[in-house]
């Protein structure tokens, strides 16, 4: 889609083709309703229509009831924020005390959206043509304020009361990338950046050394999914140090040095949530819940406590399984277990692989943690608690 295509696809008569393709989609085949709509309107246009009520569709899961009024490109829409950690972010910003925001390579205005719907002046930098004009009418689409220019990220001057947001592409010709040196904006810029008023938007796997001095690294899961981390400027007043925020409870973990304490198995197992793993803080959490580590390094919570939520999740501990196969297998046809869920951490298995081995066919539910103790792989019959 060019930018003269989605100019037209915004007026009264692209709005009225754009309804049609919405109202007949799932009635007519895309075949049958491209062929049809292109008697009376150009290819180009139909084209933009079909794609942009695809991937209306698509983007609820991310944009929720704003999906439907919303533009995208295929590519904008999978790296955008889901709604609800852009308007995190938003939040914390206005509450650090920020007024205004440039977001450096907005896309199709996503974080734009939820720094407007937080009160905050927003301007808009995006270097495509097609999206900037789709971030525009994003913003106009739901009545939100706020300006988007065609620009360089890396050349744009940005004012003294703005802070910088960049969300750096992590895609190159190959795929997904997981490196800081091929990311887009380049790294050194994003450092630069994180160096005063700036807040970045990087993968979940960036190394903890890999963060710059002074900066707080939020690590951030949405509905269990961890989905990034996001990097807190020096010169933004937020603590340095690590953050892991679950979603969307609003549930934040700051890191305290504690150290980790490894004892005995309790009544229950606590797998914590993926954000607090990679940031480094299941000794928090443990010391939070009142338990300790079963392995100093296996992410393994044991507390007499069920209440972990939203941070991690519990489970009653039943009993103790043998860990061998051959004897897991007669131990669990014993207790009629036809559907098996495994759950393992720190030993060599691959679950789907193990319960197709295990050949179960009993008429009960169950699920066991495999694990290492001291060193030792053990088994344990578990129910998750609500």
């Amino acid at each position: 889609m060019d930018v003269q295509t989605f100019a037209t696809l915004t007026t009264p008569a692209g709005q009225a083709l754009l309804a049609e393709v919405a109202a007949c989609a799932g009635r007519e085949s895309d075949l049958a309703l491209g062929t049809r709509l292109r008697r009376d309107h150009p290819v180009e246009l139909v084209a933009a229509a079909v794609t942009q009520n695809h991937l209306r569709g698509r983007a609820v899961a991310k944009f929720g009831a704003d999906a439907a009024h919303l533009y995208y490109t295929h590519d904008a829409l999978e790296q955008s924020t889901r709604r609800t950690v852009a308007d995190h972010r938003a939040t914390r910003l206005v509450a650090l005390g920020a007024t205004r925001v440039v977001d450096l390579g907005c896309g199709i205005g996503g974080d734009l959206i939820a720094c407007a719907r937080a009160g905050l002046a927003v301007r808009g930098v995006e270097q495509d043509e097609v999206r900037a004009a789709i971030a525009r009418a994003n913003l106009a689409a739901l009545g939100l304020e706020g300006t988007v220019e065609v620009g360089d990220a890396t050349t744009t001057t940005v004012a003294a009361d703005e802070v910088a947001f960049v969300d750096p592409a992590r895609r190159d010709g190959a795929g997904r990338t997981f490196r800081l040196d091929a990311l887009v904006p380049p790294w050194d810029f994003v450092t630069g950046l994180l160096a005063g008023r700036a807040v970045a938007k990087v993968m979940p796997g960036i190394a903890h050394d890999a963060v710059p001095p002074g900066v707080q690294a939020e690590w951030v899961s949405h509905g269990g999914d961890l989905v990034e981390a996001c990097l807190w400027g020096a010169g933004l007043g937020a603590p340095e140090g690590r953050v892991a925020t679950v979603l969307p409870a609003g549930v934040s973990l700051v890191a305290r040095g504690t150290p980790a304490t490894v004892g005995p198995l309790l009544s229950h197992l606590v797998e914590p949530d993926d954000a607090v793993i990679r940031a480094g803080l299941v000794a928090e959490l443990a010391e939070d819940l009142g338990g300790h580590l079963l392995d100093p390094h296996i992410a393994w919570i044991t507390t007499e406590s069920p209440d972990a939520a939203p941070l991690g999740r519990a489970f009653r501990v039943l009993e103790e399984l043998p860990y061998r196969e051959k004897q897991l297998r007669a131990a669990l046809r014993e207790r009629d277990i036809g559907t098996l869920t495994v759950k393992k951490r720190g030993v060599d298995v691959v679950p789907e692989r193990l319960v197709a081995r295990l050949k179960l066919s009993g008429s009960r539910t169950a699920t066991v943690v495999l694990t290492r103790v001291a060193g030792e792989a053990r088994a344990f019959l578990v129910e998750r608690q609500p």
